[in-house]
């Protein structure tokens, strides 16, 4: 795992820009560092290296392929290497391999295949760039899912490119405007969307595609997908079948080699345990491929709504796993909030970033590389928006369209009303938790044009945020261009395809890896390898949503390891209990962020309906905790990158 950096910035690039540059990313690669610079062709290129398999200075990059034509930098693991050094070797004759790198391996590949050629073939998690000296193009390239970060585009005369935008704003050309429009997207989502970046003139490369840039960055072709999730989907759909004990089996040897390749390493390994199906699926099978106790780390809150730390124990001791577990008081989970800036390096409100972080803190202590259980709801039809949202949506489209709109518009004002404090002189058992909320929830689906537009209005925080934030226009994304959609059955696998295609690689893998790389450990998702992913699209969605639950057939495979007593619970998410601490502890911090003046003389927000949230949650009229940490969570980003 490491970090990447590059310019192209015209005749004498200097090797010590881009040495500053990625000193940046010292966390991603704290183990080596590397540099080179092209100067006919204006090209820099360098490394951080963070030492996973092949120790030695065999694995040093940059890397030059030995004909002397390609020049590599890359960040990731290839988990497939050796088959494809075995391939190599019967399709291209011998071989004078240096080491036993993946990065080696990758090189020779896409000397030997090409680039897209290469990619169709490789199993892992990547972000590479790639120079031809002999064509004087540089190749761009992303892994299928999304779990390695790319950075690209020009600021002023300069083609920059990197692993995160800390790297790049440390070119003497960086300009780092934020674009207004792309912060109302992180507004609505709680993260700036893919292609887009914070910043003007910087785009984030799409998972699994890869782009040509020429003319010294002048000329940036197109992306080109080289595994197209939209067709693996209809096409999985088309052919989905088969009986549960087969597919059963089937998942669970495609489990197994998942997990059983993201466990080599040169290096110690774990596996977080949260003690959910997907982290403990991941777990057991890395136990039933080990022969010693892996180890595992979980965190614990001591409020009980938010600890799953006992859960994940009683795993543990079942599987046999050496356990590390560690409780987190308040004050050092809000310790955590003035580094979430540098560490998400753009605006990320996702508030469990604060235990993933805690989490991979507490596993850096003790190895290298941890697996992570990410994935498993995507797939496997594990949300509640999964479960509920399309009978919810049956249901209120059923209903005349002049009809809805009229409901929705009524319950919308009920929802403006103080009725969390009517519902108090019910009796308790007639009391609805967080009434108001959920009535706006309700208007919100009342409100929907489609499918479509209702599961954008269940993902969105901010709902019409370019009404907030000062001279935006939201941008069309795939949640409005119905166009871009596969031609699939119904609003659940709709739901998941768009999961896969946005909250993931966006929202989940984002955070992951920031969180894991900012302690310098390599965090591997072996439920996303992407045979996985196709065989998930082959399961009949009645095996994955079944008896008003999700998960089904993973479910099945898990009991294999575990026993179902020990699992079945309601879900619980990974986070913190940022709505209580908004009227507390982080009262007088989120006030400072939030000052009226402030707002207005920094001029991106209309500070009138956010000093209203604010007042009405600090009351506890409304619990607006989502929406307040979107603002909070630019604010904090935005003193530490002050706007140009």
């Amino acid at each position: 795992m490491c970090g990447i950096i590059g310019f192209w910035a015209g005749p004498a690039p200097e090797q010590q820009v881009a040495e500053r540059m990625a000193a940046r990313l010292e966390s991603r690669g704290p183990d080596d560092a590397g540099a080179w610079t092209d100067g006919s062709a204006g090209l820099a290129l360098a490394h951080r290296r963070l030492s996973i398999l092949d120790l030695s200075p065999a694995g040093h990059q940059p890397m030059h392929s030995p004909c002397g034509r390609y020049v590599l930098v890359y960040n990731g693991e290839i988990y497939n290497h050796r088959n494809l050094r075995a391939q190599l070797e019967r399709e291209g004759g011998a071989f004078d391999w240096r080491g036993h790198s993946d990065t080696e391996t990758l090189l020779a590949a896409l000397r030997h295949w090409g680039v897209q050629g290469a990619l169709e073939r490789l199993n892992g998690m990547f972000a590479f760039a790639l120079w031809d000296t002999a064509e004087r193009a540089l190749f761009l390239a992303r892994d299928r899912m999304g779990e390695k970060p790319l950075y690209y585009g020009r600021s002023g005369d300069t083609f920059l490119f990197g692993s995160e935008l800390k790297a790049l704003s440390a070119h003497p050309d960086w300009q780092g405007q934020v674009d207004r429009d792309a912060l109302a997207l992180y507004m609505r989502h709680n993260y700036v969307p893919a292609p887009w970046s914070i910043h003007l003139g910087i785009a984030k490369l799409l998972p699994a595609h890869f782009v040509a840039i020429r003319e010294d960055g002048r000329d940036v072709g197109p992306p080109v997908c080289y595994w197209d999730l939209g067709r693996i989907a209809e096409q999985g759909v088309a052919d989905a079948g088969g009986e549960p004990g087969a597919l059963a089996g089937e998942l669970d040897a495609l489990l197994r080699d998942a997990v059983g390749r993201r466990m080599a390493a040169d290096v110690p390994l774990g596996a977080f345990l949260s003690g959910g199906y997907d982290s403990t699926v991941v777990a057991a099978l890395m136990q039933a491929q080990s022969d010693r106790p892996v180890k595992t780390f979980s965190i614990g809150f001591h409020e009980e709504g938010y600890n799953e730390a006992k859960h994940a124990r009683a795993v543990a001791k079942y599987l046999g796993t050496e356990h590390t577990e560690l409780y987190v008081t308040p004050e050092e989970a809000m310790a955590v909030i003035p580094k979430l800036s540098a560490i998400y390096d753009e605006p990320f409100s996702d508030s469990s970033q604060i235990p993933t972080f805690l989490v991979s803190q507490l596993a850096h202590q003790y190895v290298s590389v941890s697996l992570s259980g990410d994935g498993g709801d995507e797939l496997f039809c594990g949300y509640n928006r999964h479960i509920v949202g399309p009978g919810t949506w049956t249901k209120a489209s059923s209903l005349p369209r002049p009809l809805r709109r009229g409901l929705g518009w009524g319950v919308d004002r009920l929802a403006q009303r103080d009725v969390q404090r009517w519902a108090q002189v019910l009796p308790r058992k007639w009391r609805i938790p967080n009434v108001a909320n959920k009535l706006e929830k309700l208007g919100e689906a009342l409100n929907a044009k489609d499918g479509l537009d209702f599961y954008r209005s269940l993902t969105s925080h901010w709902k019409d945020p370019a009404s907030v934030v000062l001279g935006a226009s939201e941008p069309d994304t795939l949640l409005t261009q119905s166009e871009r959609m596969p031609e699939l059955p119904g609003l659940r696998e709709e739901m998941m395809y768009l999961d896969q295609m946005t909250y993931l690689p966006d929202d989940i893998l984002a955070k992951v890896d920031r969180a894991s790389m900012a302690v310098s450990l390599e965090a591997r998702v072996p439920l996303l390898d992407h045979r996985l992913v196709e065989f998930a699209w082959r399961v009949p969605t009645e095996y994955k949503y079944r008896d008003g639950k999700g998960k089904w057939l993973l479910r099945q495979v898990l009991y294999r390891y575990v026993p179902q007593e020990l699992m079945d619970r309601p879900k619980m998410g990974f986070g913190v209990p940022i709505e209580h601490w908004l009227r507390g502890p982080l009262r007088e911090w989120a006030e400072e962020l939030l000052d009226e003046r402030r707002l207005r003389e920094e001029g991106f927000f209309d500070p009138a309906p956010i000093r209203r949230m604010w007042q009405e949650h600090v009351s506890g009229k409304r619990r607006w905790h989502y929406y307040l940490w979107d603002v909070l969570m630019f604010q904090a980003w935005l003193e530490e990158n002050p706007a140009r």
